[in-house]
């Protein structure tokens, strides 16, 4: 019985936390496989306008079908914001342990950067590269792009360019 309580506790207390972010990505996914839909028959439809030959007709299911392809990339771009725009705060304020800053020293000083300022590529080192931004709740960098720890702040990082995307301030403990 003495054990049953602890576990009870931690059940009701961690499972809210565990549902609500699968009902969201549920949504999403429903979301874009209606999109996926949508293409699908946006394709057919300009198939079968082609095959009539009528030109104004083709216009017009050309301008369907991309609207539905632009209507699927805006989902997908929803559903990438919504899964970490601020999720990171939330969980690190349950996973303390994950974020506690440590012993952590850079051989520069801190300087607080701003989005479209331009850093050095020792600033965003593979030393300093967050491998794993999942981990911490933080969105898929896109193509070229990178998270990089700057003592207390996470820098996203355009390692082309070397231009800062975005900053969130004092993500570590």
């Amino acid at each position: 019985m003495k054990k049953l309580v602890p576990i009870a506790l931690l059940t009701a207390i961690a499972a809210p936390a565990l549902l609500v972010p699968a009902s969201a990505m549920a949504q999403s996914r429903a979301e874009l496989r209606d999109d996926r839909r949508d293409i699908r028959d946006a394709e057919h439809d300009l198939r079968r306008a082609q095959w009539s030959g009528d030109p104004r007709r083709i216009h017009e299911e050309r301008r369907d079908l991309r609207d539905a392809h632009r209507e699927y990339r805006e989902d997908l771009r929803d559903r990438d914001r919504r899964w970490a725009e601020n999720d990171w705060r939330t969980w690190r304020d349950r996973n303390r342990g994950l974020y506690a800053r440590g012993e952590w020293r850079a051989p520069f000083r801190y300087y607080r950067f701003q989005p479209g300022a331009r850093i050095g590529t020792v600033y965003y080192g593979p030393r300093y590269v967050i491998g794993d931004p999942w981990r911490y709740h933080l969105p898929r960098p896109a193509f070229g792009q990178q998270w990089v720890r700057h003592y207390n702040d996470v820098l996203l990082v355009d390692t082309r360019r070397g231009a800062v995307i975005r900053v969130v301030p004092g993500f570590y403990w």
